[in-house]
């Protein structure tokens, strides 16, 4: 078995570092665009999608479906053609692609209606931030795009008109950004986030925090 995370990992990274200790998977995970194009095993691409299906949500209704396609199948140019020309540019060089997809209604309850979801898209982020982690684990990384073309997409896929189409996911192994074209291999870097007391506020919404930059 593999040893446990310390308590307190190395919060340090070699271009992030955290403010408070967190595990290291958090810094590691990033979204690339420069993929190695090398075949991702079914059984990898398995335990992905199963770490997603282990994500939380409300009343554990798992509005998340998920679509995917490796590289080497035969519907593999159609759905590059299901992204915006700037992602299916660089995303051509991926392992694999899947279609993230959340349930807008809630299941029915006593014989009545099924209901508008509140929390559907809350709850398919909770399941791709899972898929992320995991993949990142696995020496993969994966990156989420939001340039698709919707309505080709629920076409091409046949999803059911009650899901709504979310994003789209590149999967593969991270290559050198020297495949890149100038402008973007400039952005192949991981990026930084907003410092936590800009974004966290105690008691009400821009009350400082005194322990957030610590």
């Amino acid at each position: 078995m593999n040893a446990p995370e310390p308590r307190h990992p190395d919060h340090r990274h070699p271009s992030r570092e955290a403010a408070h200790p967190v595990a290291s998977i958090f810094l590691r995970r990033w979204s690339p665009r420069a993929f190695d194009a090398s075949s991702l095993p079914a059984s990898d691409l398995h335990i992905l999608l199963e770490a997603a299906r282990w994500a939380p949500s409300a009343y554990n209704i798992q509005p998340w479906r998920f679509i995917h396609a490796r590289r080497e199948d035969g519907c593999w140019a159609r759905w590059l053609g299901l992204l915006d020309p700037f992602n299916a540019a660089w995303a051509r060089h991926a392992s694999a692609l899947v279609f993230l997809v959340s349930d807008r209604l809630m299941p029915a309850r006593d014989d009545g209606p099924r209901q508008p979801s509140s929390t559907h898209r809350f709850d398919a982020g909770a399941a791709w931030a899972q898929l992320a982690l995991q993949a990142t684990a696995l020496g993969y990384q994966a990156h989420a795009m939001a340039g698709i073309d919707v309505a080709a997409v629920r076409a091409a896929l046949e999803v059911p008109a009650h899901y709504q189409v979310e994003i789209a996911i590149a999967i593969g192994r991270p290559a050198s950004p020297r495949m890149l074209s100038p402008e973007l291999r400039a952005r192949e870097v991981p990026s930084g986030r907003l410092p936590l007391e800009q974004i966290a506020f105690a008691g009400r919404f821009g009350a400082p925090d005194s322990g957030a930059s610590s």
